[in-house]
């Protein structure tokens, strides 16, 4: 059961800090960058500057669905801050261009993240009907509730590398935006914030995930 609160806790959590993160993302959106740079301009001199130049920059459509493929080197960015001019977009594109010089250097969570992803993929698809069998055969053999287990074990460990990866990328972000003179002061502060709440969405996922985990296991050793 007390793993079961703290999933509560982190579900919760999960919505303040989404709610956080959008208000956070409304009001830097109206600080505008020097020399009315957007997004995507953030973004192509961030990676000229890196000697980055076969990655793509896109818009996409959403908000906040920003993100870098390293299988067909495109950043993507989001309509909100693709064509923006101000910091908020500036501290996203900064961000995930972070992820293509992390790419390019071959940081080895980023790697590690990547070649989880064919496996993931196929444990999300397979862990809900897994489970869901193995918990109504639990009476008979639990054999079925572990190997779903290990199913979603593999979803976890996914969001706990992905969490040093979000981190160093938002650190190479305002370290470049501050050295290129596109945040300073009151403004890198603004940076910061906006990447911090952001980063925080993935340490809740992780841990939501992480008591999830915990919270099966304990429900599949009780009927041993």
């Amino acid at each position: 059961m007390n793993w079961l609160f703290i999933f509560v806790l982190a579900m919760a959590a999960s919505y303040i800090v989404q709610m956080m993160l959008r208000s956070r993302f409304t009001k830097y959106s109206k600080v505008p960058t020097p020399d009315n740079m957007t997004g995507a301009e953030v973004a192509e001199k961030m990676l000229r500057d890196n000697g980055i130049y076969d990655v793509k920059v896109v818009s996409i459509p959403g908000a906040l669905t920003d993100n870098y493929n390293p299988s067909n080197k495109t950043l993507n960015l989001s309509e909100a801050v693709y064509g923006h001019a101000n910091i908020a977009a500036a501290a996203v594109a900064a961000h995930e261009c972070g992820h293509a010089i992390q790419d390019a250097m071959g940081y080895a969570p980023l790697r590690m993240r990547s070649a989880l992803v064919p496996v993931v993929n196929f444990a999300n698809n397979a862990v809900m009907w897994v489970l869901f069998i193995g918990f109504a055969l639990i009476q008979f053999t639990s054999s079925l509730l572990w190997l779903g287990i290990a199913l979603f074990a593999v979803g976890t460990l996914f969001s706990l590398i992905t969490l040093p990866v979000e981190i160093n990328a938002s650190c190479r972000a305002v370290d470049w935006l501050e050295d290129n003179q596109i945040v300073h002061g009151q403004t890198k502060v603004m940076a910061t914030d906006a990447l911090r709440w952001a980063a925080y969405t993935y340490v809740i996922a992780a841990i939501t995930s992480l008591a999830t985990l915990f919270y099966y296991i304990s429900i599949a050793s009780s009927r041993r």
